[in-house]
């Protein structure tokens, strides 16, 4: 932890610029000019990545928001209306991104759009109600809501683009904070294990990587680097082996135990680094299921 350092505190770090928020220097990349475009240009990078991460089937296009609302009110089914919710909530961001664009379109041939305008309060308004909504929407592992992400665009509509990079380094270094929580506990888990103490190593390389990759732009060249880094760490902790100690008790459930939760582990990183934010429900959860791992283990060692 870096103390007495002041959030947004700037520096280069191996020639790249950073920037300092809660603890973590983060890849600093400046903003946009303030412009209507720019806003529209950020808003359609954050539709594609927010359904990138998020469940499948609720890319509802923006001309079939009365549809799904008719769809979403009509189901009786709890479970089935969350899934009726999720796509309304995409045709409703959907809508207001097409409505932003064809603002921004007006004003570029020259026809000024107030912000009173009524294209722009149905604009808020689908946004507003896309928020509420998503918060029933689920990460594409099915795992949780990630409702700070579906968030974002109503950040960039009803904020200035400088303020929208400020909140993301802030969610940035929350989602590494939580990498790091993940992986420590990881590290002193499977410490403990025979046959799987040398995964140690391993792990913290994958979290380094994790909080780069949370860090890094698709459009920055490093990711041409930091990507394949990312993916073969991943690889090389998910088909690890444990050795078998012959002069030990017969370990071979708690191996195969620990090697889905390793597994779980880096996948549950992933997420957290893909979209830089923490998942506070799939992190509780992946402990408890280490943690008795871990009691399972020294059960196994006091019997023996």
């Amino acid at each position: 932890m870096n103390l007495g350092i002041a959030n947004g505190s700037r520096k280069e770090i191996n020639g790249k610029p950073h920037i300092f928020y809660d603890g973590y220097w983060i890849r600093y990349y400046p903003p946009p000019e303030e412009t209507l475009s720019a806003k529209r240009d950020l808003l359609l990078v954050l539709t594609r990545r927010t359904f990138h991460h998020t469940e499948p089937g609720i890319n509802t296009p923006g001309n079939r928001v009365e549809t799904a609302r008719q769809a979403y009110e009509s189901e009786r089914s709890p479970e089935r209306k969350r899934v009726n919710a999720a796509m309304l909530a995409g045709a409703l961001f959907n809508r207001a991104t097409d409505l932003f664009t064809s603002i921004v379109d007006l004003e570029q041939r020259g026809i000024h759009v107030d912000t009173d305008n009524e294209l722009m309060t149905q604009c808020s308004e689908c946004f507003q109600e896309a928020l509420e909504l998503g918060k029933q929407v689920r990460h594409s592992s099915g795992h949780e809501g990630i409702d700070e992400l579906w968030g974002e665009p109503l950040k960039v509509f009803t904020q200035p683009i400088a303020a929208y990079y400020e909140s993301r380094y802030v969610k940035i270094a929350q989602a590494m904070e939580a990498i790091d929580e993940v992986a420590d506990h990881m590290v002193s888990t499977f410490k403990a294990i025979p046959g799987f103490d040398k995964t140690a190593g391993s792990i913290l390389d994958y979290a380094r990587a994790a909080r780069q990759e949370s860090e890094i732009m698709k459009s920055d060249p490093d990711f041409f680097y930091s990507w394949p880094e990312f993916v073969t760490l991943a690889a090389r902790i998910k088909h690890f082996e444990p050795t078998i100690n012959s002069d030990k008790t017969n370990l071979e459930e708690v191996h195969g135990w620990g090697k889905r939760l390793l597994s779980e582990g880096v996948d549950l990183i992933s997420y957290m680094a893909g979209v830089r934010v923490p998942m506070p429900k799939s992190t509780r959860e992946y402990l408890e299921k280490l943690e008795q791992c871990s009691s399972a283990t020294k059960k196994l060692h006091s019997e023996h």
